[in-house]
């Protein structure tokens, strides 16, 4: 006879968790450290009004949200992730995009200013705490001094410093501006002749120009500038050459042909010599340098797009998605371009690397963004101009490579680890 225990129903077993990393609240908590100091500097910055304020509010609020996507309930489809892991285990390709992603943390709007300026993090006077690196203008009147003039915090510090009365002033690592001239003499009393060699006491890390600016401060800004700009430049670039490359591969017949002449005759008109006659007429901005860029460089993406647009319409699984009712919208943003994606994604380190080094050389040959805008080129060109000062040429043209073969690090990693012959057989 059986037993009462063969009878009784077996214990349930409780579901498991899902445990989430330990290394995805890491990158939770990271994201949101860096997006404090960001919004401070935003909010807090007298220059924006408040139109733009709140944009900056807007565009945290969706950057935040789609890092708790991305790092909570993103999984990706197998071969994304097997291609995400074969891109880890190519440590110097993965290294160097963590070093470069930690540069333009640190570098970018909100973090840099606390590392690199000229104004001070946090000053207490007569019981009170100042915040100037995020606050409003506060002239030397607020703490005491004989000027309606932006606070000099260095001096200020010593100032306090000298007068022992409690009062104290916390200054960034690097207390200059790309912007300011530091024409003040030493604490003997002895004039500094620039361009002056680095110093560490004078905080000058990197040594001055000819002008008495600080070049790390220069080279560190002027790295911000060429990041934003090869970002920007990226996704312009992008957006019409896929726009335009998918639809020509798509549709083919006559609007192919067309289409594909004048994007050759385009391709074609010399790039150099219109921004030289663009900077004749027009004082050349940041935006206008980018437009410039981004309607003469667009049309390499297109021949790319194009040829992996009419390679995939022909597999079968476009013909089903046909034959299925699918809208052409669909079919290509579904399925033609998830399958394209190898090819979007190895060119853009690439991309980077030719907009800063675009960038650079124009800087150098004087049609670039507009001076004291602090850029790498016009440090090179300072440097060749001042020879006798080994340590401008060579903190610029240092950083300018080590910057450039990391990125190239970057994308020939990502080109072997996304590599389609490495996953996909086609017979």
């Amino acid at each position: 006879m059986p037993s009462s225990a063969d009878n009784e129903s077996p214990a349930e077993v409780p579901a498991e968790r899902t445990r989430i990393p330990l290394r995805k609240f890491v990158y939770a908590a990271l994201v949101v450290l860096y997006a404090i100091p960001v919004a401070l500097f935003a909010l807090t910055t007298a220059g924006l009004g408040p139109m733009a304020k709140t944009a900056v509010v807007i565009c945290g609020v969706l950057a935040l949200a789609t890092a708790y996507y991305l790092i909570f309930n993103y999984r990706p489809n197998p071969l994304t992730e097997r291609k995400l892991r074969n891109f880890y285990a190519i440590k110097r390709g993965y290294n160097s995009f963590l070093i470069i992603l930690f540069l333009l943390m640190i570098t970018f709007f909100g973090v840099g200013e606390l590392l690199v300026n000229s104004r001070a993090l946090l000053v207490k006077y007569e019981g009170k705490l100042y915040m100037p690196v995020f606050g409003a203008f506060h002239p030397g009147n607020d703490f005491g001094l004989d000027y309606n003039n932006e606070t000099n915090y260095r001096e200020l510090k010593r100032g306090f410093e000298a007068a022992g009365e409690g009062n104290w002033v916390v200054m960034p690592i690097v207390p200059y501006n790309p912007y300011e001239n530091d024409y003040r003499q030493r604490e003997d009393g002895k004039q500094i002749n620039h361009p002056a060699p680095p110093s560490f006491s004078e905080k000058h890390f990197l040594g001055t120009d000819n002008t008495a600016r600080d070049i790390f401060a220069r080279l560190f800004y002027g790295f911000r500038t060429a990041m934003i700009f090869a970002l920007l430049f990226l996704a312009c670039i992008y957006l019409i050459g896929i726009a335009v490359g998918c639809a020509m591969g798509y549709f083919g017949g006559k609007f192919d042909l067309i289409v594909q002449r004048l994007v050759e005759i385009w391709s074609n008109i010399p790039f150099l010599y219109i921004v030289i006659i663009v900077a004749s007429i027009l004082r050349p901005t940041f935006g206008i340098l980018l437009g410039i860029f981004v309607v003469f460089s667009w049309t390499n993406m297109t021949y790319y797009m194009r040829t992996a647009t009419y390679r995939e319409k022909e597999r079968d699984y476009t013909a089903a998605a046909r034959v299925l009712g699918a809208s052409t919208p669909r079919i290509i943003f579904t399925h033609i371009m998830p399958n394209t994606i190898s090819t979007i994604v190895t060119f853009m380190p690439f991309t980077i690397v030719g907009a800063i080094s675009s960038l650079t050389a124009l800087d150098f040959l004087g049609f670039g963004v507009p001076p004291p805008t602090p850029s790498w080129g016009e440090l090179l060109k300072r440097g060749l101009d001042n020879l006798n000062s080994p340590w401008i040429v060579t903190s610029a043209f240092g950083g300018l490579v080590i910057v450039l073969i990391l990125i190239t690090f970057i994308g020939e990693a990502i080109r072997e680890a996304f590599d389609p012959k490495k996953f996909t057989t086609y017979e």
